[in-house]
């Protein structure tokens, strides 16, 4: 039997959607910033490409500013929106964000559930002028943060929002009410090495990357037309999330195990196990060695497994170290909670019986 992918948040398989834009850019060739026939074609096809970003998350074309992926859109809006403004940041914000907001930010807790606290939001909102940096979904419990509340006390108190919505984009229903927001292609299925930013129309971005003028000067660099195709086109594609949901559930219900975040709103593809005694690295490759690819935390580590900071936020202590995830790709075959079961199942029987 073939394998059984189940680190869609790692990266998704690649769309069809995708794979044919993708190539039909790259037969077509040409550089979008050339003033000749072949040029202006493959400006076009750039231009439609951001038109269908726009267009399918809630902002204006001219306000899409294509990058590299989602960390460099997450730098680029972070240290672009930052000066002159405190920043806050989720407790279990993916590493990208961290790193760019560094050291000096301040903390937004999140409950039990791994919910942002939105009491302390505000009472930290007080302080000053700031930027909060919050993701829409957690990559590694897939909890939804309560986006609306946040960007509503955000306006209150005259506060940027920054939203990472790498993992929610495609997959559920995203707010409009941001000031800007970060997107990843091979999230949603398109191929790697293209993302983008979409900002609130007012606001400015110096680059990070100087060069050419491209992308109305706020990234510079030739655009990597075929992936921002396949990213136009993987975000256009049809998605069922009440598909994946069930598959989740049965997965869930028939683990019998913990599983993070069960009480909170959660992306339907997305489950974070927790098997007590028994290390995270242990439970994926013994389910690797079963044919069942699944991951623990983020997959940004080089390859490292260790304790979960984003469990560990969330008050799982000792057992920050014991979670697994299981992601659910767009092409999640029906049988796929059965499958990962009787693995699971015999995964942990075996590792039970050495353990006594």
């Amino acid at each position: 039997m073939t394998a059984l992918y189940l680190d869609a948040n790692a990266t998704e398989p690649l769309r069809p959607e995708a794979r044919a834009a993708v190539l039909a850019a790259l037969d077509a060739g040409g550089n979008p910033s050339s003033v000749h026939g072949q040029g202006r074609a493959a400006r076009r096809r750039l231009e439609d490409a951001r038109e269908a970003v726009a267009r399918r998350f809630g902002a204006r074309s001219g306000e899409v500013i294509f990058t590299s992926g989602g960390t460099e859109a997450n730098a680029l809006a972070i240290h672009g929106l930052r000066p002159g403004r405190r920043l806050l940041v989720g407790s279990t914000e993916h590493p990208a964000v961290l790193a760019a907001a560094g050291p000096e930010a301040e903390v937004i807790p999140v409950l039990a559930d791994g919910t942002l606290d939105l009491d302390v939001l505000a009472t930290l909102l007080q302080g000053g002028p700031a930027l909060v940096c919050l993701m829409a979904a957690n990559n590694e419990t897939g909890v939804l943060h309560p986006l609306s509340a946040a960007a509503a006390l955000c306006r209150q108190r005259g506060a940027l929002l920054h939203v990472d919505a790498v993992q929610a984009a495609g997959r559920v229903p995203l707010p409009t009410d941001f000031d800007s927001m970060a997107l990843s292609g091979h999230k949603l299925g398109g191929p790697p090495g293209a993302g983008a930013v979409l900002l609130r129309p007012g606001l400015q971005l110096p680059p990070l990357i100087a060069g050419g003028g491209q992308e109305r000067g706020r990234r510079g660099g030739t655009e990597p037309l075929p992936a921002l195709a396949g990213l136009a086109a993987a975000a256009s594609a049809p998605v069922d999330p009440a598909r994946l949901a069930a598959l989740r559930d049965r997965i869930e219900a028939g683990a019998d195990t913990i599983v993070a975040g069960a009480g909170a709103p959660r992306l339907p593809n997305t489950t974070c196990l927790i098997l007590p005694g028994v290390p995270a690295e242990t439970q994926v490759i013994a389910l690797d060695l079963a044919g069942i690819r699944v991951s623990a935390g983020a997959a940004c580590s080089s390859g490292k497994v260790a304790r979960s900071p984003v469990l560990a936020a969330m008050g799982f202590g000792p057992l920050a170290g014991c979670g697994i995830r299981v992601s659910l790709p767009w092409n999640a075959p029906e049988d796929a909670a059965e499958r990962f079961l009787a693995a699971w199942a015999a995964m942990r029987a075996r590792l039970s019986k050495s353990a006594a």
